[in-house]
């Protein structure tokens, strides 16, 4: 509204400042009257709460972006220690479907990322799959169980999710586990304890792809983040067999950071032990 009255104010000056135009406003047979004057303002007034509408409107809730091939990157928001935080999440499409890995955090928009897939690609979702227990990772795991989605998790996942009170799966996996779905293959890996004593990763062998959810942090994070259910004492040597297991990937999807710099497992590493350190002393 200060903008507003900052055009305002111009116009005004306008006809103070030139005291023939000042004085055809004020002469009532000419067209520029009070009136008129109200028109101006109230398209003025108007042009600025579009132009304030459109702005909010380009802060999509969910954004899709292109990985690789058939892989795709998700992005919702949501409320974390009073700021706004995004949770990436993934999907596959095979000939057999669509597997998704994690779901939104924003619960607004369980259905619209199932619109926006099956827009894009013509497909449905076919499984749904949690990474770890907390909510940025479950929140949408009954709602699309109830759309007709197979939804997974580890048993571990599935007893602190019983315990905490967030949304389970159907179907529960014991131990790590090999899926093949269409052209796909991927592993579900169990590393050990680090953000949360459940975390798990997703490891595409073939096309290197490492799904590292909230384990893993960004290169420009100065810290592990959330650590209210963390292990920082094995956190280390949990990103050490994360290593191991997964040899050179080409991509490293994070949950809360930009994921195009593959040095985060790195950076995470040494945050690990950096952390520990400290807690030793």
């Amino acid at each position: 509204m200060s903008n507003i009255a900052g055009v305002i104010k111009s116009i005004r000056d306008i006809f103070r400042k030139d005291p023939g135009l000042s004085g055809w406003a004020k002469d009532r047979s000419k067209i520029i009257n009070s009136h008129i004057m109200k028109t101006i303002i109230l398209t003025i007034a108007c042009i600025f709460s579009l132009t304030q509408i459109f702005g909010q409107a380009e802060k999509a809730k969910l954004k899709i972006t292109h990985l690789t091939g058939d892989f795709y990157i998700y992005t919702t928001y949501n409320t974390y220690q009073e700021s706004q935080v995004p949770a990436n999440g993934m999907y596959l499409v095979t000939d057999n479907g669509v597997v998704m890995f994690d779901t939104p955090w924003d619960t607004t928009q369980f259905q619209p990322l199932l619109d926006s897939i099956k827009f894009r690609h013509n497909k449905i979702v076919v499984m749904s799959m949690a990474t770890h227990w907390h909510s940025d990772k479950t929140a949408g795991l009954e709602y699309y169980r109830q759309q007709g989605i197979k939804t997974y998790t580890t048993i571990l996942t599935d007893e602190f999710s019983k315990k905490n009170n967030h949304k389970r799966a159907e179907f529960l996996m014991k131990n790590d586990t090999v899926f093949n779905i269409g052209q796909y293959a991927f592993e579900t890996y169990y590393p050990g304890e680090g953000h949360t004593a459940d975390n798990i990763v997703i490891w595409f062998e073939k096309e290197k792809i490492l799904y590292g959810g909230c384990l893993i942090k960004g290169v420009d994070d100065k810290n592990l983040g959330n650590l209210s259910d963390a292990n920082v004492t094995e956190y280390t040597s949990t990103l050490k067999n994360v290593q191991k297991k997964c040899r050179k990937p080409k991509f490293i999807i994070i949950a809360h950071s930009d994921w195009k710099n593959t040095n985060s497992l790195k950076h995470s590493l040494m945050m690990a032990k950096e952390l520990r350190k400290k807690n030793q002393h």
